[in-house]
């Protein structure tokens, strides 16, 4: 890519979109295109297709999608394979036939079989059934992936296919009904600390901020339950460190192939918690409900294939769980 080029990204509000736009933006790269749902609504084909034609982009980063936590998935599945679907069959459709140079494909780790082989390499894609409750997004999400390599195949094209880890950072979503594990945590553990203050008046301006918090979360401060036995293993990646990676690859990788983007290292939710806590300096009770589920029992991405082109994570877990923090703290005052 070069500083001028025309780079779309589209999803540029969400936890990597922004990412990307802030990497572009630090290197220099001028010509970004964003555009707002309000603005373009991708899951129009009439309007992607005006939309392209208009602004003829040169390189397109596919980081839009409908996502969600475990209640979300198993609750909306028609909405979640429907919306996915529908934006990945547009916008690659459309970069084929307005030219595109090359476009990126953010995936998921979810895309993979439940009782998937650890670390989980990329051939290891269709091995097995998928996590029932987000089946529906896997699916989809995997037909993005087959679209890139279908149209690579026929077309010769260079539509390339990543598949992040876990991931946290600044502009995640700390709904607490809809988050990920890592952000569900930092906001736990941050309202117990101002419940154990007494501080009422900042817990509500958090539900201001961030979203309704759940009566069983709210009356079991200044305590942090969480649910399951604490002991999966998972793995998080910095959003920072993911748009290094899909630049990286989007000017030195051209293949077919899925390429799995993590840190190679994993650790339980009770460590997680643990670590989140020595952070925040919280000091209180935490307590597991193991009568809640705990999902698979780990999630771990074999990322040799992305060692091996010349790229590895740099933000350490710690350190970037103190700069999400203190984005959320920033988002308060």
């Amino acid at each position: 890519m070069e500083k001028e080029s025309a780079i779309y990204i589209a999803g540029h509000r969400g936890l990597v979109g922004s990412a990307i736009r802030r990497k572009l933006e630090q290197l220099g790269y001028k010509n970004l295109i964003v555009r707002t749902h309000d603005e373009l609504d991708l899951t129009r084909q009439q309007e992607v297709e005006q939309f392209f034609d208009s602004n003829r982009p040169e390189y397109v980063f596919l980081a839009a999608a409908k996502v969600g936590g475990i209640l979300a998935n198993s609750t909306f599945p028609a909405h979640f394979i429907y919306v996915n679907l529908a934006i990945e069959t547009n916008v690659i459709h459309c970069a084929l036939k307005h030219g595109v140079k090359k476009l990126l494909f953010l995936g998921s780790s979810c895309i993979y079989p439940k009782l998937c082989p650890q670390p989980m390499k990329e051939e290891y894609l269709l091995s097995g059934y998928l996590e029932p409750t987000n089946e529906a997004y896997a699916v989809a999400k995997i037909a993005g992936i087959k679209m890139c390599q279908a149209y690579n195949k026929q077309y010769g094209t260079k539509f390339i296919s990543v598949m992040p880890t876990n991931l946290y950072g600044p502009n995640d979503n700390f709904d607490l009904e809809t988050s990920h594990a890592l952000p569900a945590l930092i906001r736990k553990f941050h309202l117990a600390k101002l419940a154990a203050a007494g501080d009422w008046e900042n817990i509500n301006r958090d539900e201001q901020t961030f979203g309704k918090i759940p009566a069983a979360i709210k009356d079991s401060l200044p305590r942090v339950v969480l649910w399951g036995s604490g002991k999966p293993r998972r793995e998080f990646l910095h959003v920072d460190d993911l748009a290094d990676a899909c630049l990286f690859l989007m000017n030195n990788y051209d293949g077919s192939e899925i390429i799995n983007i993590g840190v190679g290292s994993d650790l339980t939710i009770s460590e997680l918690a643990e670590l989140v806590a020595k952070v925040m300096g919280f000091k209180g009770e935490v307590i597991f409900d193991s009568s809640k589920p705990d999902g698979t029992p780990r999630k771990l991405l074999d990322v040799t294939k992305l060692n091996d082109l010349g790229w590895k994570a740099k933000i350490g877990l710690q350190e970037g769980i103190r700069q999400t923090y203190n984005w959320y703290l920033h988002q308060l005052r």
